[in-house]
């Protein structure tokens, strides 16, 4: 309390000298004159009856009762002016004189120098007064957005709060218990992490459980995953399902550009928080805030002060009130360790991709508000959307409806989810792009080629569409494959196997027009990436075994790999790498070489149709061609 009126006092001094410089400044440059004495010149009176003579006088000021006058010359500056006494019972000549002379006369009467204390009164007091009750105005204003009505006047966060809008505020989104409207029933497919949370959810609704045996609930708990697999929906329903108030707030919002107001948000934050307790506390993207402090030339004292504070509060505030921290990131390996130890974020909670019981689940939440066609195989899209978010997966049934009103229909059928999947994985189709015949065909066995090299492979997954449509995403065409069941384990046959229906699609473009293109831009990126991975992550290389040559950084983003080994062993990854695509593309070419004549005959019916279903290729491949002498019997 003493510290706060000091801080009051600190800052009704710091306003007053604020208000004193700004009065200053205006009264500069509003009234330069106000207050400027005129340089006033002793004279005798005959030197006054001379200046009427010549006609040199343009004004005298005649005060009654004291026999003086003040006058000025023609030509002269108007504060520079001349004082003489009048003599006795001569007035009447002297004003004759002065109508004569043609000069401006007036007549001052005393008024007891009741002007001097007018004039002080008009440029010093009135105009303070004026700026101390606008900083008053602007306080109060201030205090009552920021839903403080106390008695203090803070000055100094009136004053700054006319710029930055109540900078000390924490800025945090409350949502009332009964306003949160969302419990586990609304979250699908994260079961692992809903049981994790459980816990939370009961000892705030009965935290005497746990106090009577002695345990305490954890501080924090961290959500890790990646983007949209529903980290800020398991927080909501955390508080929904407990009934307690959840407060928000994004860790980019603590980072200031004044010193300072970020720790001052954290405070006001946990401030809150214990008010109204028991509640949620979500911060969102604690990354931005809780990156790891090192000495670097990137360190920014700003984001260290709130880290500081941050660390130091939920050190300090007390649990059994039943306040729970969660945090959500999906940069975990970038947080400073100080954040992680037990006692703040004790429980690290994965939010994981969904898997296909997880995706179905997902699709079916958001179905139900799905006016919908029977038969609907939601189980389908599942399979065909590996890897997708519960985010990916909720706008694939929204563009499905979207897509029924398009064409013209109350609700929506299977195909529009099944298009729908695709808008999402390659985009919309490109109707403005219109191929030459050339670029059709080379196309057309292009996707052929990926897709008989694949249907050659004994455990790789069925071809389920091809198509030779351009696509918003840059795509000319691409070829579908989906499994029938869901993997997570892959031996390196397998991956030799994905290789080689990568290079299927250059392969068919050199054995039919000996020739290469850029459409394979994007199978050659993704044959690179699966053959590095191989020789440095997965130890599938005969010459470096089980070996670890690189690590991932950003697990939950981009996923990207850096080498950690010498330029010397980096060399014989890369002609390893040549030598596994090298490989695969031979493979790829001998396959396409054995099945040359269903390589013309499926690339001039999918250059006719333009898309068909994988039903229709396998038919069609595993046709007998009655120009061919028939396959040996086994």
């Amino acid at each position: 309390m003493e510290m706060d009126d000091h801080k009051r006092r600190r800052n009704m001094i710091l306003y007053v000298i604020i208000a004193l410089l700004v009065y200053l400044i205006l009264n500069t440059l509003l009234f330069p004159n106000m207050g400027q004495q005129a340089q006033i010149t002793d004279v005798s009176y005959s030197t006054l009856l001379d200046d009427l003579e010549n006609k040199e006088v343009d004004r005298i000021d005649y005060t009654t009762g004291e026999y003086d006058a003040v006058y000025t010359r023609k030509g002269e500056a108007d504060n520079v002016a001349y004082q003489t006494t009048i003599l006795p019972g001569s007035e009447d000549t002297l004003i004759q004189l002065i109508r004569d002379s043609g000069a401006e006369i007036d007549v001052v009467v005393p008024n007891n120098d009741s002007s001097l204390w007018t004039y002080y009164l008009m440029t010093l007091v009135l105009p303070f007064l004026i700026f101390f009750l606008i900083g008053w105005w602007f306080n109060r204003r201030m205090k009552k957005a920021s839903g403080d009505d106390g008695p203090s006047m803070n000055f100094g966060g009136g004053f700054g709060g006319m710029g930055g809008g109540g900078l000390g505020k924490s800025g945090a989104r409350k949502v009332k218990s009964e306003d949160v409207g969302v419990t586990f029933k609304d979250v699908a497919g994260q079961e692992e992490a809903k049981e994790s949370l459980k816990e939370v959810v009961d000892f705030l609704e009965n935290p005497k459980r746990y106090e009577a045996i002695g345990a305490r609930l954890p501080r924090g708990a961290l959500l890790v995953g990646p983007p949209g697999t529903g980290k800020t929906l398991l927080a909501k329903a955390v508080a929904g399902e407990a009934g307690v108030s959840f407060f928000s707030i994004s860790g980019s919002e603590f980072v200031e550009m004044f010193v300072g107001r970020g720790a001052a948000k954290v405070r006001d934050l946990f401030k809150q928080a214990n008010e109204n307790a028991p509640c949620i506390v979500f911060i969102d993207e604690i990354d931005a805030v809780g990156k790891r402090r090192d000495q670097g030339l990137s360190t920014n004292d700003e984001r260290e002060q709130t880290l500081n504070q941050l660390l130091t509060e939920m050190d300090g505030f007390d649990n059994h009130k039943g306040i729970v921290v969660l945090a959500a990131t999906n940069r975990p390996d970038s947080l400073d360790p100080a954040l992680l130890r037990p006692g703040r974020f004790d429980r690290r909670i994965p939010v994981e991709l969904p898997d296909l019981a997880g995706r179905k689940a997902i699709l079916e939440l958001h179905a139900k508000d799905v006016k919908t066609q029977p038969p609907i195989d939601l189980s389908a899209i599942a399979r065909a959307t590996p890897g997708a978010s519960g985010a990916d997966l909720a706008n694939i049934i929204n563009e499905g409806a979207l897509r029924a009103v398009r064409m013209g229909r109350s609700r929506a059928m299977q195909e529009d989810f099944e298009e729908s999947v695709e808008v999402v994985i390659a985009g919309q189709q490109r109707k403005s792009t219109v191929l030459s015949d050339h670029e059709k065909q080379v196309v057309s066995y292009h996707e052929i080629g990926h897709a008989i090299v694949a249907a050659s492979m004994k455990e790789g997954a069925p071809v389920t569409k091809i198509t030779i449509v351009p696509r918003t995403s840059g795509a000319l065409g691409y070829t579908m494959q989906v499994e029938e069941d869901e993997k997570f384990l892959t031996t390196r046959q397998e991956a030799l196997d994905k290789l080689a229906v990568y290079c299927g699609g250059r392969a068919a473009e050199e054995l039919i027009f000996n020739e290469m293109t850029t459409g394979a831009a994007n199978d050659i990126e993704q044959a690179t990436k699966l053959a590095r991975n191989m020789i440095t992550r997965f130890g599938m290389s005969d010459e470096f075994g089980m070996m670890a040559l690189g690590t991932v950084q950003n697990a939950y983003l981009n996923q990207d790999t850096s080498l950690t080994c010498a330029p010397g062993t980096a060399e014989h990854v890369d002609e390893a790498v040549r030598k596994l695509i090298e490989d695969a593309h031979s493979r790829a070419l001998q396959i396409l070489k054995e099945n040359k004549f269903k390589l013309h005959e499926l690339a001039r019916y999918l250059y006719k149709k333009e898309t068909i279903t994988g039903q229709e290729f396998m038919t069609l491949l595993k046709r007998e061609n009655p120009l061919m002498p028939p396959k040996p019997q086994a």
